[in-house]
């Protein structure tokens, strides 16, 4: 699992420069989450081999009790509780407030591991003017400018250290059999209900084995014979012998969830229809790679106009998955369950596909010869073969000349004829140019 940090601190203090300088972006809403206010962003960032998620907060008043404010407090709570290292920024240019001495009560109070940093300390980084930040009672005061990049890789190789990362990913014997599937979807769509009528009234097997110290939850079991392992995004939790589901959102479980999954199954809710953060989830997803099903659940409890407007908002807001195979369930009446199992089980079949490169290059060739690439400037792209680069999702690498002008939409048709002959439905395909380079070009040249 990805460590993740948060940044916490008072407004203006430069959160947002520290967040755009981890994840190497240029804008602070990375991903915004509707229903979540526009308080808490999602990142990723990269520092060696090791990947990691940061969170960004809005101005922090811990003590707010009304209004706007209150609202922030709780988005930059709920980061805090997310988070496996806060990380508290203060302004070193500004000095310390009384509303840094509030933060930082706060936090000595919930007891995470914290990290002192002091932003905005360009041309001071030896100076005594940081002392007065001990004062909070936080530890050492790490100086950094976030926005000149100073200090900013020593920060991060401190939070690994502070959280003991392993130096190497730990490798795990996976079973290949076993299909790893995340239920996904946004608060109160139905996920928990979903879930115990798969763990209970289907009589599946099931036992509880505990996961990461972020109590992210697997549950193993068994269907017709296919293992799998449901990978909780819904804070499933076990009470003596029964299973019990608790509503409890949290995007880092479920962006984590998703990266852990072969599998994804995207839940929507057919009384609201596609929101924002469906939109969201589901991009995350397909950025990942992930072979996907979609599920509308509360089929029954819409009208016929209703319905319509569902699929039409499918339609218009997720059409980047339409090689996702959707279905219509209530999952509070047990019905439409039994096709979701076998998209679930085609597609992550589809994902895992192993395509020869004789046949790739022979549909390849066919495709070019049924409708050939525009032509680029001066030359027209030349497609010579073709072969598998990946699997989860497939991969086709297609190599030959000037592929660089190849379009896009000439790229959909080749995924279309590959789509419909290994019938890959419910997973993404990525499909590759590699131009080949002429070797006598340098020789030429002098």
């Amino acid at each position: 699992m990805k460590p993740v940090l948060a940044l916490v601190g008072r407004p203006n203090v430069g959160k947002s420069t520290l967040f755009n300088r981890l994840t190497k972006s240029r804008d602070a809403i990375v991903a915004d989450f509707a229903g979540l206010t526009r308080d808490r962003h999602y990142g990723n960032g990269k520092q060696g081999r090791q990947e990691f998620i940061v969170i960004d907060t809005g101005g922090f008043e811990p003590d707010a009790s009304t209004g706007i404010y209150k609202e922030m407090a709780k988005q930059t709570q709920q980061a805090v509780a997310e988070a496996d290292m806060v990380v508290f920024v203060v302004d070193a240019r500004g000095g310390l407030s009384a509303q840094d001495h509030d933060i930082a009560k706060y936090l000595r109070k919930i007891g995470k591991p914290t990290l002192l940093v002091a932003n905005k300390a360009e041309g001071m980084l030896e100076g005594i003017q940081l002392t007065e930040f001990y004062e909070l009672g936080l530890g050492e005061v790490i100086a950094i400018s976030a926005a000149h990049g100073q200090g900013t890789r020593g920060l991060v190789e401190l939070a690994f250290e502070s959280l003991n990362l392993p130096d190497e990913p730990e490798e795990t014997e996976v079973d290949p059999s076993v299909i790893k599937l995340a239920v996904a979807g946004r608060p109160n769509v139905g996920k928990s209900t979903l879930i115990n009528t798969w763990l209970g009234e289907e009589r599946l097997v099931a036992f509880d084995m505990p996961g990461t110290t972020r109590d992210a939850i697997s549950v193993p079991f068994e269907k017709q014979g296919q293992k799998f392992e449901l990978i909780d995004t819904a804070g499933l939790r076990r009470k003596g012998k029964v299973f019990e589901a608790i509503e409890k959102f949290s995007v880092v479980k479920t962006l984590q969830a998703i990266e852990s999954a072969n599998v994804v199954l995207l839940l929507l809710d057919a009384e609201q229809g596609v929101t924002d953060q469906d939109a969201h989830i589901a991009g995350y997803a397909l950025e990942s790679g992930r072979a996907m099903v979609l599920a509308v659940n509360k089929w029954d409890a819409v009208d016929e106009y209703q319905r319509q407007l569902v699929q039409r908002s499918i339609e218009t807001r997720l059409p980047f998955l339409s090689f996702a195979n959707m279905h219509f369930i209530s999952a509070k009446k047990r019905q439409g369950l039994g096709p979701v199992w076998a998209s679930i089980v085609q597609a992550h079949k589809a994902a895992m596909c192993k395509m020869s490169t004789p046949i790739l290059t022979r549909l390849l060739l066919e495709a070019v010869q049924f409708q050939s690439p525009q032509r680029g400037g001066m030359f027209r792209p030349k497609l010579r073969y073709a072969h598998q680069g990946g699997m989860n999702p497939p991969v086709i690498v297609v190599h030959g000349n000037s592929l660089e002008h190849v379009t896009d939409t000439y790229k959909r048709f080749l995924e279309g004829r590959f789509r419909k002959a290994f019938n890959l439905s419910g997973t993404p395909l990525r499909i590759e140019m590699k131009t080949s380079t002429n070797p006598f070009a340098d020789k030429d040249a002098s």
